[in-house]
């Protein structure tokens, strides 16, 4: 059996920390998928889903995404339910994330800003992908091993080496 689901959209509120009794983080937020079609209207629609992430995990997303930031979440559909004050029974449907990837700068204007303003991944199991490398500082990143680094400007390859 499998339950595992990945989505890329935007936040639609900061997220919210909060700690359980036993002190272990939660934060909960809302990410808005954009559907891969239009309605009738022409218009896009969204699907407005409910991610959870707990422990150090929560703490980060609590303390570097924002509202309207892009960001990927990886992790699993959870059903629960529980009584409200009616005595009905609710049922909520949420994502548990176990993975969440920021996906753009916090200042979108700067884009250079993104070295200094981008935490360290912490889910990468240390700090890949950013060493806090400058441009000229000795220290290499990921930023120095970008493929499209030169975006705009043509590339050198012949027919014989792309795959189709």
């Amino acid at each position: 059996m499998l339950n595992r689901v990945i989505l890329i959209g935007r936040l639609t509120r900061d997220p919210e920390l909060r700690y359980t009794p036993s002190g272990v983080a939660v934060a909960q937020f809302t990410l808005a998928v954009d559907r891969p079609f239009t309605n009738s209207k022409g218009e896009r629609e969204a699907d407005f889903i409910p991610i959870v992430t707990w422990r150090q995990l929560a703490e980060t997303c609590a303390n570097y995404l924002r509202k309207g930031r892009l960001a990927a979440v990886e992790g699993r559909i959870q059903v629960r339910h529980y009584d409200n004050n009616e005595g009905r029974r609710v049922y909520v449907t949420e994502v548990v994330a176990d993975n969440v990837r920021f996906l753009e700068s916090p200042n979108r204007e700067d884009v250079s800003s993104v070295r200094e303003d981008f935490p360290p991944d912490p889910f990468a199991g240390g700090q890949a992908g950013y060493s806090g490398g400058r441009p000229g500082s000795g220290k290499r990143d990921a930023f120095d091993d970008d493929p499209f680094a030169d975006a705009g400007r043509p590339v050198d390859i012949s027919d014989d080496d792309l795959p189709f």
